[in-house]
């Protein structure tokens, strides 16, 4: 058994009572539904500087380039440089992270749109959380998302997908990493990087296709970079449409007009928003079931690992 994925997460998502009012945020699908996939490492970065439960509340104030992390009602308290300092240790220290699940609109961990206060005039910018952001710039290819976020099935699964590729980049990365791997990588994720969009499946293609030619470990860092930049933009129904017409083209010579007149309705259904993604895929791969194909077989976006499907809702 594959030891399970490690997911940082915002301590007070868990249920654990580190707020500054001494309660939680428990959110219960991440800690029940996903928990059951991921082993989480909780932090608290507030509680990791030192400040206690309860505590005075803070705020971001300043420049939205380099704000503070002051007192709400203490404005003599400020904790900025050691918010800063924690999130770079903990950055280093938790390099084996699969992707992190931060609590929004917080100070220290808000991902983005956190309230930004300026002194001056009163009024509120947004900001992003400082411990958030170091560890965004220190490990800038790990997924990452707010917990209020996941609520959102697109932007949920978008997230799962890039957990789960980054874990087997970072798999393969570690253990036998060669020019030959790599395009075997690659390969079996043609189509999961189509649905995100063809020009980044043939500029990724463009790259593999140096490999042997170049240093590998440079390769594989610029091939790293750009694949998780594709895999964050969205693979919309229009993507997914073209892929699974481009997957049903391998059966075309194989199924009866009434069967492929079935997946085509199907698909079409998908595409106007009137079923998900699931009931054609399903019917797709109850055809492949009868007509093997290897190159199909392959790819991923069919064949997700076990963990994955239990988790992804493919809308």
């Amino acid at each position: 058994m594959e030891p399970r994925i490690r997911i940082g997460i915002s301590s007070c998502l868990l249920g654990e009572r580190v707020r500054f009012d001494g309660n939680h945020k428990q959110d219960h699908y991440v800690s029940a539904t996903l928990g059951e996939v991921f082993e989480f490492v909780p932090v608290c970065p507030e509680v990791g500087i030192g400040l206690g439960v309860p505590r005075p509340p803070i705020r971001l104030v300043g420049n939205p380039a380099a704000p503070r992390a002051v007192g709400v009602k203490m404005p003599d308290l400020d904790v900025t440089d050691r918010l800063v300092h924690y999130g770079k240790q903990t950055a280093a220290r938790l390099n084996d992270l699969g992707g992190y699940i931060f609590k929004s609109k917080s100070p220290s961990c808000g991902m983005e749109r956190v309230p930004l206060y300026d002194g001056a005039s009163g009024g509120n910018r947004q900001g992003v959380g400082l411990y958030a952001r170091e560890i965004m710039r220190a490990q800038p290819l790990l997924p990452v998302e707010e917990e209020g976020r996941l609520g959102d099935p697109l932007l949920r699964d978008n997230f799962l997908e890039r957990v789960f590729v980054y874990h087997r980049w970072r798999t393969l990365d570690r253990r036998n990493l060669t020019a030959g791997t790599l395009v075997e990588f690659h390969t079996r994720h043609k189509l999961v990087l189509m649905a995100h969009g063809t020009e980044h499946c043939r500029a990724l293609g463009r790259l593999v296709a140096t490999a042997g030619t170049r240093p590998i470990a440079e390769l594989a860092a610029e091939y790293a970079a750009a694949l998780m930049a594709a895999l964050r933009h969205r693979a919309t129904p229009r993507r997914h449409t073209n892929v699974l017409m481009h997957i049903l083209g391998y059966l075309k010579t194989r199924l009866s007009r009434e069967d492929k007149q079935e997946l085509l309705q199907l698909i079409e259904e998908y595409r106007l928003g009137r079923l998900p993604r699931v009931v054609p895929i399903t019917l797709l791969k109850h055809h492949f079931r009868k007509h093997p194909n290897d190159y199909i077989a392959g790819q991923l976006y069919l064949n997700p690992s076990p963990a994955e499907l239990k988790l992804r809702s493919f809308y």
